[in-house]
């Protein structure tokens, strides 16, 4: 996605659809026994995919469903379907677990459809699926994509194999500072060394109204909070509602006496509030391709945001250049740390 939200031809998406628009597979008759898990939206989707049931849990690409008025749920529990359709991740754990859960969901008779880029893991995914419904699994290959299907058969999935695949995806503490982590989301099963070095820069003086823009599973927040007494409200900003999910728990478990809100939010797009302090750690991709202009966008929500003479604490790869942005919107900008390939960096907003 581009900072102006406008996305790219998806390929996967294309590859999702190859097999009925070749007609080797054909859409149920009644298009509301489809689901739609990690949906995006495009023009390659037919016109009665508004009555489908789509599970998105990334806010760019869940804005873009509802805007092209396709029907969106938090996320699909239950179901008798007679069509499952998959975009898997590129983290294989996650994407495991995501192919159980839309198996599960069918109706006996129904039929699996998943596909991914071939850089991502799409030739994986089709022999898990295959291990998944022990059948016959079908395939075909356009845009540098693959896309496979099966049926599942008037016996359940393979329960063992299936159990094991979501139990891998389960929340679990993890990593150095012993967070709730799971697969898929960022650092998912470490303390990521960028964190760590904004995290040995926060200076306990650090007080007011915080925001954490990118929040992750809450890492950046966990230690203002324990760090940091003067903070006297704390508000997480993240795309990504597996992310914000385990940042909830995260910081909760602190039982801080302060408020604390979690917002599902696309920081590209801005931020409400008014903070004294910003912290983060920007995302610099989106998808597979590198955006730096995202980070350019965080910089410019946190500018925002910021009350005159607050502060943006950041961190980043040392060659991405966000001095420019830092120095044309802030009254100054200064390097507090620099190791292992990453820099943070403080800008402070004009007091007057």
């Amino acid at each position: 996605m581009t900072v102006a939200g406008k996305a790219a031809r998806d390929l996967a998406l294309d590859a999702l659809m190859l097999p009925f628009d070749t007609g080797a597979l054909g859409w149920p008759a009644d298009p509301r026994r489809v689901c739609f898990l990690r949906a995006r939206a495009g023009a390659a989707l037919p016109r009665d995919a508004a009555a489908w049931r789509c599970e998105q849990g990334f806010r760019p690409d869940a804005d873009r469903l509802l805007a092209a008025g396709l029907q969106l749920v938090p996320t699909i529990n239950n179901g008798n379907f007679d069509l499952a359709l998959v975009l898997p991740p590129r983290q294989r754990q996650e994407a495991r677990a995501l192919l159980a859960r839309a198996a599960g969901l069918l109706a006996p008779g129904g039929c699996l459809v998943a596909a991914q880029h071939n850089d991502e893991g799409a030739r994986s995914m089709q022999d898990d699926l295959a291990h998944l419904l022990g059948g016959q699994v079908q395939a075909l290959s356009k845009h540098h994509c693959r896309v496979a299907w099966a049926t599942r058969g008037a016996q359940a999935v393979d329960p063992a194999l299936a159990a094991a695949w979501l139990a891998g995806d389960v929340p679990r503490p993890l990593g150095v500072d012993g967070l709730l982590r799971r697969p898929g989301v960022f650092a998912w099963d470490r303390l990521d060394p960028g964190s760590a070095l904004l995290i040995d820069a926060l200076s306990p003086d650090l007080a007011g109204r915080a925001a954490d823009l990118g929040a992750g599973v809450g890492a950046l927040s966990v230690e203002l909070l324990r760090r940091c007494p003067g903070i006297v409200s704390l508000d997480l900003f993240e795309a990504e509602a597996r992310a914000l999910e385990l940042a909830r728990a995260n910081v909760e478990a602190l039982a801080p006496d302060i408020p604390v809100d979690y917002h599902w939010h696309d920081v590209a797009r801005g931020v409400p509030g008014r903070f004294d302090l910003v912290v983060m750690n920007p995302p610099f991709h989106a998808g597979r391709a590198a955006e730096p202009s995202l980070g350019n966008a965080f910089i410019a929500a946190a500018r925002a945001a910021l009350v005159p003479g607050g502060r943006l604490l950041l961190v980043a790869n040392r060659h991405l250049p966000y001095e420019a942005a830092l120095d044309s919107g802030f009254a100054s900008v200064r390097r507090l740390r620099e190791a292992e390939g990453f820099k943070v960096v403080e800008a402070r907003r004009a007091t007057a």
